[in-house]
């Protein structure tokens, strides 16, 4: 018996009258097919987010799914990869040298908060203390420390501490000086609203905090007062 799947004429002229199967596709060719079958779904949907391919789900085929999944798994590789790259959590020591390195070129989308200070200064310390913690809860945004004159030579030391903000390497904020921060009487959270003020994090603290505590010295201010006619009285008597 002759193989059905020969090439030849008469073979060719069997399967056109139908009295011939017709010719098997050899698996390497079908393989060669799926891949680039998955390759043109791939093209298709290359461009969407992966939100847009959970919304387009329900129009897939079964055949698509294996090459949709493929590539979502790539996108979502993708982000992740992109997420940690993005993620600081720490506050990281440089040095002049560094500065346009992690500073000017911190890359896109980035925001840069930098104290400059010197050891010995109580509210620079302070300042530290505070930044290490701002810098956990908001791992997105870059902070930095730098001892002041081997950032910038001959920075003066009545300017510390000091504070900048850049975003993708532009100067968006500065803080000079320790009266612009209030002294040792400094809490985590108004350094964190003034951050959020220049825009390096973003805060859920809905007011300032510091207004919080002028509003209850005014309050209690008000109250150790004596009123005028508690005064009239008292002179009456």
């Amino acid at each position: 018996l002759k193989d059905p799947n020969e090439d030849t004429e008469w073979n060719d002229i069997l399967r056109k009258k139908g009295i011939l199967p017709p010719k098997e596709t050899p698996k390497e060719d079908k393989e060669e097919e799926q891949n680039i079958h998955q390759q043109s779904i791939v093209k298709t949907y290359e461009n969407m987010t992966l939100e847009e391919l959970e919304e387009n789900e329900d129009e897939f085929s079964e055949e698509d799914e294996a090459a949709i999944e493929m590539y979502r798994q790539k996108r979502l590789a993708e982000w992740k990869a992109n997420q940690i790259k993005n993620v600081f959590g720490e506050v990281n020591e440089i040095s002049g040298q560094d500065y346009i390195q992690e500073v000017n070129k911190a890359g896109s989308g980035i925001w840069v908060v930098l104290h400059l200070y010197k050891q010995g200064i109580p509210l620079c310390t302070l300042i530290n203390q505070h930044l290490s913690e701002l810098a956990r809860k908001f791992p997105q945004t870059k902070f930095l420390k730098s001892i002041s004159t081997t950032c910038i030579p001959n920075y003066p030391d009545r300017n510390l501490p000091t504070v900048f903000v850049y975003y993708e390497g532009e100067m968006k904020a500065q803080f000079i000086g320790p009266l612009v921060f209030g002294g040792m009487n400094l809490k985590c959270d108004e350094l964190e609203w003034r951050l959020a003020e220049a825009g390096a994090v973003k805060t859920d603290l809905e007011e300032n905090p510091r207004k919080q505590i002028q509003d209850q010295l005014l309050s209690s201010i008000r109250c150790s007062v004596p009123s005028r006619r508690d005064s009239d009285e008292s002179d009456d008597d």
